[in-house]
């Protein structure tokens, strides 16, 4: 067995090992890569310690420290209740005003995990309260944040664009990120007219009497959700979040170092506790985009990658090539982590596999990460575990997960087919 098949096979293991077991791959691949490119490539440790992502890692570690600090001190969820306060007791509008606060808190930074977490417990609360069936207010908390992940500012897109850029596709962030949430858009309100979301205009969010209220026979459209006021501390992380956004998109500046500064302003004026904040960051999903991708450094080097890319390629056709990668990397994803293992596997292989068919890349790479997002509301993802650990206690924790389960493999082939027409 050649070099190129031992580090195949490598990150194959990783990748088993990523949808079978608890084990952290990213851990598993820096293993890997120091054991493949070392001792059976010849390679100098210092190539392969410098595959190490550094500024994705400043980036990942920049946004979720600052969004972390923004959730501690209240800032979301606060924005988040005045949101649902628009929605003025209309049950119909609560799932759609979720999908909305989720997109939009998605987008700015969060990105999908940290959003699902602080809005699945309140989007549970409050559809209970209105009787909104829990699996529609999952779907929608949950697609919401999923379409917001990659924005240029949100963790995911930071990985999906960083590998983008080293693999010369470069340069598309609003379209990666416009295609994610079309896509997203279009499987969530068929759902709601599916799942019964316009039969919810024809009464209010709840009756008078299931309301929390201190008047009698108060009406239907008494608050949902408590409202807490706006304090210095807040319109502080309101202003440094507005101003991470403005210098980003209007002057270039690498996200995580303004994240990271914006970080620091925040505990300088003690509007944010920063060691609780780091203790809660995803170190667990750090660790693995980063130890996957100094893996896929390593193959690259060693042609494991473009071996990757062939056998890709022979289940593949110009004509079916997007339906076959979405279909793919959505059965992987149901599995494992798309951000961490799936999309830094599989998008490093675009330009040879597009080049053996004769097929456009950005199609390719658009599949792949469509076609993985779609699958995530699956209760085996953290997406759609968020959801039901959020279920109050007297609601049907099982018929959820079913029901999460029976979505989420769905999206395997409705995610492959939406990839197969858009791309």
């Amino acid at each position: 067995m050649n070099l190129a098949w031992i580090s195949l096979v490598a990150l194959l293991v990783a990748i088993t090992l990523s949808m079978l077991t608890q084990v952290n791959v990213g851990v598993v691949s820096l293993a890997f890569a120091w054991i493949v490119g070392v001792y059976l490539g010849g390679m100098k440790l210092d190539a392969v310690i410098g595959t190490f992502p550094i500024q994705l890692f400043l980036t990942l570690v920049g946004v979720t420290l600052l969004f972390g600090m923004a959730g501690l001190n209240g800032t979301l969820g606060r924005l988040a209740s005045r949101a649902v306060r628009l929605c003025r007791g209309n049950a119909g509008v609560i799932p759609v005003m979720f999908f909305l606060i989720a997109l939009a808190l998605s987008s700015i930074g969060p990105g999908n995990i940290a959003t699902t977490a602080i809005l699945a417990p309140m989007a549970m609360a409050v559809g209970a309260r209105a009787a909104v069936s829990p699996f529609l207010m999952a779907l929608m908390v949950g697609n919401g944040a999923q379409a917001g992940a990659l924005s240029p500012f949100a963790p995911t897109g930071a990985i999906v664009n960083d590998i983008m850029g080293r693999i010369g596709l470069g340069g598309h962030e609003m379209q990666t990120y416009g295609n994610n949430l079309f896509a997203h858009l279009v499987v969530t309100f068929a759902a709601y007219f599916l799942f019964g979301g316009l039969k919810l205009f024809t009464r209010k969010a709840a009756e008078p009497h299931l309301l929390q209220s201190d008047q009698a026979g108060a009406r239907a459209e008494t608050e949902l959700v408590a409202t807490e006021p706006l304090e210095w501390v807040h319109w502080l992380t309101i202003g440094i979040l507005t101003t991470l956004v403005l210098v980003v998109v209007l002057f270039k500046m690498q996200v995580g170092m303004a994240a990271l500064t914006g970080a620091a302003l925040l505990s300088l004026a003690g509007a944010g506790n920063e060691k609780d904040a780091i203790k809660k960051m995803p170190w667990g999903v750090v660790i693995m985009v980063c130890g996957v991708t100094v893996l896929i450094g390593v193959l690259e080097k060693t042609q494991g990658m473009s071996l990757f890319a062939d056998l890709l390629a022979k289940i593949s056709t110009p004509g079916t090539v997007t339906l076959t990668i979405a279909f793919v990397t959505g059965v992987v994803s149901v599995y494992s982590s798309t951000s961490g293992v799936v999309l830094p596997a599989f998008l490093p292989t675009v330009p040879s596999l597009a080049q053996q068919l004769g097929a456009d890349p950005l199609a390719i790479a658009s599949a792949m990460y469509v076609g993985g997002h779609l699958v995530d509301l699956s209760p085996l993802s953290t997406i759609g575990a968020l959801c039901i650990a959020a279920l109050p206690a007297e609601a049907d924790a099982k018929k959820l997960f079913n029901q999460l389960l029976a979505w989420g493999l769905s999206m395997m082939v409705v995610g492959a087919l939406i990839c197969w027409v858009l791309f």
